[in-house]
């Protein structure tokens, strides 16, 4: 599907394209359900500072990689939102140039992958100390 488009410099004017609007909005939702998902399946806790620090490294890697979810998920769903509602059919204007957003939040949503298998790993392994 074609979309027109016009740009100048860091401005842009360009008919919203209702396919990226059906992606983008798949795309955040899938990133909602991954992370709530990782959130379940890897016991999700809350420990005090205390806690952390006299936890053994295979927990301390674990709560990193919450953390680092965490930021992946709050960063990728933020560009999801922008670079969808860029594309919602009644938004067709002119105004900053937005067009990587629903990349880059795609691409976030990899890393949050990442992220998610190291803390599921890293907390099944923390079981075992």
């Amino acid at each position: 599907m074609q979309v027109k488009h016009v740009r100048l410099f860091l401005f842009e004017c360009k008919d919203p394209s209702h396919e990226a609007f059906r992606l983008g909005v798949a795309a955040a939702i899938l990133l909602s359900l991954a992370h709530v998902f990782a959130n379940l399946l890897g016991g999700c806790s809350v420990c005090t500072h205390e806690e952390i620090q006299k936890a053994p490294p295979s927990r301390q890697c674990s709560l990193a990689c919450l953390f680092l979810t965490w930021v992946t998920l709050a960063i990728g769903l933020t560009l999801l939102v922008a670079g969808t509602m860029s594309n919602n059919k009644s938004r067709a204007s002119c105004g900053l140039t937005h067009h990587h957003y629903l990349s880059l939040g795609g691409t976030l949503c990899f890393v949050h992958a990442g992220f998610s298998v190291g803390y599921l790993v890293t907390s099944t392994a923390a079981l075992g100390d």
